[in-house]
């Protein structure tokens, strides 16, 4: 019997001594290493600092002007993600799961409600619902969040991905990288 106890406590320490507990960071270059990670949470130098990262972005359309919702996460001057959702007529809720992801890897991004969603304005105008509005608003909202090929991160899910490819057609120097889920 203390042969089968010696025998069942080797093996149970030969095992777990294979397991080690593996807290190295893996990042990019383009991430958390060029990123102080005290300068990821750092709104000092932004316009939206006294809100907590949320921007009313005017938008113009063919029914005239509105307002859409942004909330911009973290600060990385080199990967700034744009979430698109779906719908139309969904909200960003669905992408804050990427709470527990993106800041770790030090992953600036923006939740965006399109127009009619949300926290956007809702107009009552069956002419804004085409996708060449959408890509246009899109473009409009680029431009107020100062992002450029430099560091503007594409990402779109159902309806949002479908917007995403017709901005990445339309637009093709204005991003850097298209990303799709399904």
């Amino acid at each position: 019997m203390k042969i089968k106890l010696i025998c069942s406590l080797l093996l149970t320490l030969l095992l777990f001594s294979g397991c080690k507990d593996n807290k190295e960071e893996v990042t990019t270059k383009q991430t958390t290493e060029e990123i102080p990670k005290n300068s990821y949470l750092d709104f000092s130098e932004r316009d939206d600092q006294s809100t907590g990262g949320i921007k009313m972005i005017p938008i113009t359309t063919p029914a005239g002007n509105f307002k859409v919702w942004t909330k911009r996460v973290g600060n990385n001057p080199k990967i700034k993600v744009l979430l698109l959702h779906g719908g139309p007529g969904l909200t960003h809720e669905l992408f804050e799961c990427f709470d527990g992801f993106f800041p770790q890897e030090g992953i600036e991004y923006i939740y965006y409600d399109q127009l009619g969603s949300y926290y956007s304005d809702q107009p009552n105008d069956n002419r804004l619902w085409t996708n060449e509005r959408f890509v246009e608003e899109v473009e409009q909202v680029r431009k107020a969040l100062k992002l450029d090929n430099t560091n503007f991160y594409l990402m779109g899910q159902s309806w949002g991905g479908i917007l995403a490819m017709e901005y990445a057609l339309k637009y093709q120097k204005t991003s850097k990288v298209l990303s799709l889920p399904i």
